[in-house]
């Protein structure tokens, strides 16, 4: 009999959750932490934004903060990159990584725009991966429209609990530091709508009715988040 693998995951994303406590490491051995590399909302206005909007996405503030996102990564990273195969399949998981956090980060930085605390954390990019993943799991292949009630119910509780989180201002590990809650809900939903057009572009097929969620279909999906 053959021997199942010990991963059961494409390589894109096992390499991503690995390269995020590998960044961290390389943070802590620069002199000043990484703060240089952060990302400041104030810097919108200033004229100072590059390229800590892309670079703080590569930084944590704590190893716990590292390896939650990494685990994330790896829980939320392998249903977005199976619709991706090949090498070019690899480039387009990791732009649409990064796509999702820069625009958790901008919107960070536009809910604060005279903000000058530094945020860091791939948290924003890492939220638009399980984006894209509420919308291909349990699709059957497909890919389950916005109305989905699934889609919308999960949605729902995912940005709840985020919203609620954030205003505790509660994380694990690095309780000294706040909860970039909008960069969170900004990533998320850009991976909510990113991969629908992701999705055609590689030749796939909406989820058919009997595999979508509608009014009249089966319960919501109940993710990790939604619990």
């Amino acid at each position: 009999m053959a021997r199942e693998k010990l991963i059961n995951a494409p390589l894109a994303p096992v390499l991503l959750a690995a390269s995020i406590p590998v960044l961290y490491l390389l943070q802590t051995l620069t002199p000043d932490g990484g703060l240089s590399l952060a990302f400041r909302p104030a810097t919108l206005t200033d004229g100072g934004w590059w390229p800590g909007v892309l670079t703080s996405m590569g930084l944590h503030a704590g190893w716990t903060h590292a390896l939650i996102n990494a685990a994330f990564a790896f829980a939320f990273g392998p249903p977005v990159a199976r619709l991706f195969p090949g090498l070019r399949g690899a480039a387009v998981f990791f732009a649409y990584y990064i796509v999702c956090g820069l625009i958790g980060t901008l919107g960070f930085g536009l809910m604060h725009l005279d903000g000058e605390t530094p945020m860091v954390g791939a948290s924003g990019a890492v939220t638009g991966l399980l984006g894209g993943a509420i919308r291909l799991l349990g699709a059957g292949g497909g890919l389950k429209p916005l109305r989905d009630r699934s889609v919308l119910t999960t949605s729902a509780v995912i940005l709840g609990l985020n919203l609620v989180t954030g205003l505790v201002g509660y994380t694990p590990g690095v309780e000294s530091a706040g909860i970039a809650w909008e960069a969170h809900a900004f990533g998320y939903i850009a991976g909510l709508l990113l991969i629908g057009p992701l999705f055609k572009a590689f030749g796939g097929a909406p989820a058919r009715p009997e595999q979508a969620d509608d009014e009249d279909g089966a319960p919501p999906w109940t993710g990790p988040w939604a619990g």
